[in-house]
C-alpha cells in the first residue's frame, strides 16, 4: 500500500467523531482545528503539503497549498505521527453536527470527490488535491462551485457531512439533487447544473433555481442537513442587532417586533 494502513472506530450517532488508532511510526493528516484528544506518545506538526510526496520540492509544496487556499482551507495540513510505543489513538470530529463517513479508497477506485469543506482526515498518503469543474453551469450555480476537493490512494480517508448520510449506488442512472446536498461521488460520476423547469416552479417551489445532476456509474453520498442551510435557518430566527426579541416561536414574538418598530 502506498497509504499507511490505520484502523478506526467512529464514536456516537448524531454529532459523530472518528477515532483513529495508529501502529509505531504510522500517521494520519487532518484539517486545522480538526482534532479532539491524543494519547501521549503521539506528536503533530503543521506541515504545507499533504505528505503524499516524499521528495516533493518547496515550490511544490508552496504550490499545492496555495491551491488549497483557493478552497478556503488552511495553507497547512496537520500531520499526526505515533512516535512513542505500542498502539496510540487521536480523535477528529466536524465543527457542525452530523455524521463521519468512512471512505475506503482502494475499494472506492482509489479515488473520491468531496465538496471543498467535507474533508476532515486522511491516512498519509492520500494525496489531497482539487480539481476544477469543466462545465460552467457547475460552476456559477453549484453549491461546490468550480471547486471540488480530489482525493486519491489507497488508504483509509474520512468526511463530514451535516444531518444523516445516505449512500447510493448509481448504474448508469441519473440522480437529481439539491445543490447543498452533495458530499461527494466516487469517480465515473458526471457532476452538472440544471435549471429548474416551469417559472412557478423556479420561483415559488422554495428549492432553488437549479438542482445538481449526478449521473454514471459509482457510488454517491448525500446530506440531509448541509451546513449552509442550518446556518440560514439560525440567522433567520437570531434576535437582530440592538433588539431584545424573546419566545421566537410565539404569536406575541412578531406583535413585538411590530411595536418595537421591527
Amino acid at each position: 500500500m502506498r497509504c499507511h494502513e490505520v484502523d478506526y472506530e467512529i464514536i456516537g450517532h448524531s454529532m459523530q467523531m472518528v477515532e483513529v488508532e495508529l501502529d509505531p511510526g504510522e500517521a494520519v493528516i487532518a484539517e486545522a482545528g480538526a482534532m479532539n484528544y491524543l494519547e501521549d506518545g503521539i506528536q503533530y506538526e503543521a506541515k504545507m503539503g499533504d505528505g503524499s510526496q516524499v521528495n516533493q520540492g518547496f515550490m511544490s509544496k508552496l504550490f499545492s497549498a496555495g491551491k488549497r487556499m483557493i478552497t478556503g482551507e488552511s495553507l497547512f495540513m496537520t500531520h499526526f505521527t505515533n512516535q512513542g510505543m505500542g498502539k496510540k489513538r487521536v480523535a477528529f470530529a466536524a465543527p457542525f453536527p452530523g455524521s463521519i463517513v468512512p471512505l475506503n479508497m482502494a475499494e472506492l477506485g482509489e479515488q473520491v470527490f468531496l465538496q471543498k469543506d467535507s474533508f476532515l482526515c486522511a491516512a498519509l498518503g492520500t494525496e489531497v488535491n482539487i480539481a476544477f469543474q469543466r462545465k460552467l453551469g457547475a460552476g456559477f450555480f453549484g453549491g461546490e462551485g468550480f471547486i471540488l476537493q480530489r482525493l486519491e490512494g489507497d488508504g483509509m480517508a474520512f468526511a463530514h457531512a451535516g444531518g444523516t448520510v445516505v449512500e447510493k449506488q448509481l448504474n448508469g442512472e441519473t440522480l437529481r439533487l439539491d445543490t447543498g446536498c452533495v458530499v461527494g461521488f466516487t469517480g465515473g460520476i458526471e457532476f452538472d447544473i440544471e435549471r429548474v423547469k416551469g417559472l412557478r416552479s423556479m420561483f415559488f417551489g422554495g428549492e432553488g433555481l437549479f438542482l445538481t445532476t449526478l449521473r454514471g456509474h459509482g457510488t454517491v453520498w448525500i446530506q440531509s442537513l448541509p451546513f449552509s442551510r442550518l446556518a440560514d435557518r439560525v440567522l433567520e430566527h437570531a434576535p437582530k442587532v440592538g433588539g431584545s426579541r424573546q419566545g421566537e416561536g410565539s404569536v406575541l414574538g412578531g406583535i413585538g417586533d411590530m411595536i418595537g418598530g421591527d
